[in-house]
């Protein structure tokens, strides 16, 4: 197992100073944003980052003007065809700079479909819109060499897939290659009555996580176990990177800095522990 940061929680003034930082600290992946200046400003992203610390990851979706694109659950064909094409530039950026892949929630809050009643309920036209999604991003991932990485989240945010096992029965549903499932242990923190047990359920379906404690802050500021987390990853066999996607405490940079990695040297422990 791999431990990765996002970009934007790095230490630095310049992209290659939160590179080095990030090398310094033996941190062996970046995450970027697909937000923040689009397309151009990843690749001058990757640019610096790539030699100094790989990049692991793209969070998120953005369409061709740089915007927020997660309409893929949307009535609107428009709407729809822009995610997909905003996730298509994504994977192939992916591609391109070696990443794993992109991380993609379906949705945000609420169901935007109609209720078609008794034909098909809300939850039911979402899971062919998701299907029919898959089917067209995964192999295109797969042909950039990359994967397509949907994200359960929790309750409070999305509504559609919150559980780990929501996630793989619409990827094993949609039957494409190119496609596994983002586990984020903070999530997973409210939605899993036992995150190992939901872990090892999903098993050869977990291609990437995120981390954060249950106060949404860096590992080792609340109660989740990672020990039993990473543990659970083991014994299924994943070897791939644990991204952090939270706050870091701290009043100024210097004591962000410092808590960060205070907590790297904890999940290493925990990795070992486990």
């Amino acid at each position: 197992m791999k431990i990765a940061l996002q970009l934007g929680l790095i230490p630095g003034k310049s992209t290659a100073d939160k590179a080095k930082w990030a090398a310094d600290h033996g941190v062996e992946g970046i995450e970027v944003s697909a937000f923040g200046g689009g397309l151009e400003a990843m690749r001058r992203q990757a640019d610096e980052i790539n030699g100094i610390v790989p990049v692991c990851s793209v969070c998120g979706n953005a369409d061709k003007n740089g915007d927020a694109a997660f309409n893929f659950l949307h009535p609107d064909k428009a709407k729809r065809q822009a995610s997909i094409d905003g996730s298509k530039a994504m994977l192939e950026f992916c591609g391109q700079v070696g990443a794993v892949g992109q991380i993609v929630p379906p949705i945000f809050g609420g169901p935007v479909v109609p209720d078609l009643s008794p034909f098909m309920t809300p939850l039911q036209l979402e899971d062919e819109l998701m299907i029919a999604t898959l089917q067209e991003l995964g192999p295109f991932a797969q042909s950039h060499n990359t994967l397509l990485l949907p994200e359960p989240l929790n309750r409070y945010e999305q509504h559609y897939l919150r559980r780990q096992r929501d996630g793989v029965r619409i990827i094993e549903k949609a039957g494409a290659p190119g496609v596994k499932l983002l586990s984020d242990l903070f999530h997973m923190h409210i939605e899993e009555p036992n995150t190992p047990d939901a872990l090892r359920e999903a098993g050869k379906h977990v291609g990437h996580l995120h981390l954060a404690d249950n106060t949404r802050m860096e590992p080792g500021t609340g109660d989740i176990n990672f020990v039993a987390a990473f543990s659970a990853l083991k014994e299924i066999g994943f070897t791939g990177f644990m991204a952090y996607e939270c706050g870091i405490a701290g009043e100024n940079d210097a004591e962000k800095a410092a808590n960060l990695a205070a907590s790297l040297d904890f999940v290493r422990d925990c990795i070992g522990r486990a």
